[in-house]
């Protein structure tokens, strides 16, 4: 296996935790008024929570990482791992928000990991 292929997985694993973060924050902050008016309060929210800081500098590491996983990776190779991250972001929902799993999203969540195993084979 080549070496940068751990920078693949680095994206997935980074990618997967800002999503987590930043809902973990916009949960903090609460439902999102689109008012012309309240318009500066949601900035300032969104500015000075931390969960969506941290969720924004993974993002950042994320595309640095991914960045160099395409230096070294076909796109049509590297890209689709990310669909990786949808399954840590699942299993995550589900544990930190006890979010419900339909019979729907467990088709479908069979599918990506089903996917991505003939991609990995590829």
């Amino acid at each position: 296996m080549n070496n940068f292929f751990y920078f693949i997985i680095i994206t997935v694993i980074l990618n997967a935790s800002s999503q987590l973060l930043l809902k973990k924050g916009m949960n903090s902050i609460g439902l999102f008024d689109l008012s012309f008016s309240s318009i500066l309060k949601n900035i300032e929210n969104v500015l000075f929570n931390p969960y969506i800081l941290s969720g924004l500098i993974l993002m950042t590491f994320s595309m640095i990482t991914h960045l160099i996983s395409l230096s070294k990776f076909d796109v049509s190779f590297a890209f689709p791992f990310i669909s990786l991250s949808y399954i840590i972001v699942f299993l995550g929902g589900y544990f930190l928000f006890n979010e419900q799993i339909s019979i729907m999203r467990l088709v479908g969540f069979l599918f990506i990991i089903i996917g991505t195993i003939f991609l990995a084979k590829s």
